[in-house]
């Protein structure tokens, strides 16, 4: 049983805007930010997208970095993130901080524009080596004004940032760092987009989880980071503790390269794992920020877990993938940062679009939002390829 990691800053940036008010106030609004791409140079305009609305250019400017700086978006959008999670937690200047990070793009944007150059003689482009995702990840450790000693990376597609925020915690309690910035950082690229657009699961229109109609997902970018420390520590140094990491659970179901398990399995057991080590029933969840890719596969699949976990006692259900998009490696962490607006601000954001009971569901995703609720436990779950399955439990802080 653990006995909870403290949460003491939040970073974000996402197609909600940048920030934990501006976050706030558009899933209290409802408002959905999803539309055809406008910064992505895609031929794809008819599959709308949870874009940031900031062109690489702008967000050099807001990072203040020249704006003919060459630096993978996905770097910028951490950049921005980790900045604001360092700046959250009241973190001095040069404290030791290790930063993991949840990637799988990387610097695929600047391998796209440059790749030509770089095949008619490496001497033309060697900005080509920005696409790695450990390349990204230093990127965003040279830009904080801690002093990072240990960086990594984990790319575990759509779970990616949950692992990381889980790898984090582990780190904590294994005494080797006493902060760690964890989250992740993904931007949209063509690879990225035509990429799923070859499954056949991007929908044409804003997305629906867990709808009988739902068509599939719609795409994402942002980044999200927090500060996870020992409680121990935060309270040594005098931050303001936001809310404990109490469990994370992490399995692989190995069912298919892209497919969950039809019974889901895997996304069972990572919730059961994460609850046994939080020392919880299933009973003392209150809301289910829920994967909800807005597939049939997924939401069915999660769907059964979540049925065969909670029987008749379901809590608030919801998706917030209609607000953000699939934000892919940075999904887990944008929605960790929603998870912890929930228990703070005291509301359930709804599941946009829903109309439709599926058949094969017992339960039904929250249709409006909820406000003056007492959360205490919340499981976010996030479910990649290959079965890798986390789920993450936040719980409130009680002194």
């Amino acid at each position: 049983m653990s006995s909870g990691i403290a949460i003491t800053g939040m970073g974000i940036i996402s197609a909600l805007g940048i920030g934990l008010d501006k976050t706030y106030t558009s899933l209290l609004e409802g408002h959905c930010p999803i539309a055809s791409p406008k910064y992505l140079k895609t031929v794809h305009t008819n599959l709308p997208c949870g874009e940031v609305e900031f062109s690489d250019s702008q967000l050099l400017e807001l990072i203040e970095e020249n704006k003919e700086k060459v630096i993978p978006r996905s770097a910028l959008l951490g950049i921005v993130a980790a900045r604001g999670a360092e700046e959250d937690a009241r973190l001095k200047e040069g404290t030791k901080v290790a930063l993991i990070s949840g990637t799988t793009v990387g610097g695929m944007d600047i391998t796209e524009r440059y790749l030509k150059h770089y095949l008619e003689g490496p001497e033309h482009s060697n900005q080509i080596f920005l696409h790695l995702d450990g390349v990204c990840n230093d990127l965003i450790a040279g830009s904080l004004k801690s002093r990072v000693v240990f960086t990594d990376v984990i790319s575990t597609a759509c779970s990616a940032a949950a692992n990381a925020i889980a790898f984090g915690a582990e780190l904590i309690e294994s005494g080797r760092y006493d902060v760690i910035i964890a989250g992740g950082t993904e931007s949209l690229t063509k690879y990225h987009f035509n990429g799923f657009n070859s499954l056949m699961i991007l929908d044409d229109a804003p997305c629906r989880p867990f709808d009988a109609s739902r068509k599939g997902l719609n795409l994402g970018e942002g980044a999200g980071f927090i500060v996870l420390e020992s409680v121990e520590h935060a309270k040594k140094r005098g931050a303001k503790i936001r809310a404990l990491l109490s469990g994370w659970g992490n399995a692989c179901d190995a069912f298919h390269q892209t497919a969950s398990s039809s019974d889901g399995r895997g996304a069972l057991l990572a919730m059961t794992k994460a609850l046994k080590m939080a020392g919880l029933t299933a009973g003392d969840i209150d809301y289910v920020n829920a994967h909800g890719t807005g597939t049939q596969n997924n939401d069915l699949s999660e769907g059964t877990a979540l049925m065969t976990l909670f029987g008749e006692k379901m809590p608030y259900v919801g998706s917030t993938k209609c607000f953000t998009g699939h934000a892919t490696s940075a999904a887990a962490a944008l929605e960790a940062i929603i998870s912890l607006l929930v228990i703070e601000k005291r509301f359930i954001p709804a599941n946009l679009r829903f109309e439709t009971k599926d058949p094969e569901l017992t339960f039904s995703p929250v249709t409006e939002t909820v406000t003056d609720v007492d959360v205490k436990h919340i499981i976010s779950n996030s479910f990649g390829f290959g079965g890798n399955d986390t789920s993450l439990i936040f719980s409130k802080y009680c002194q």
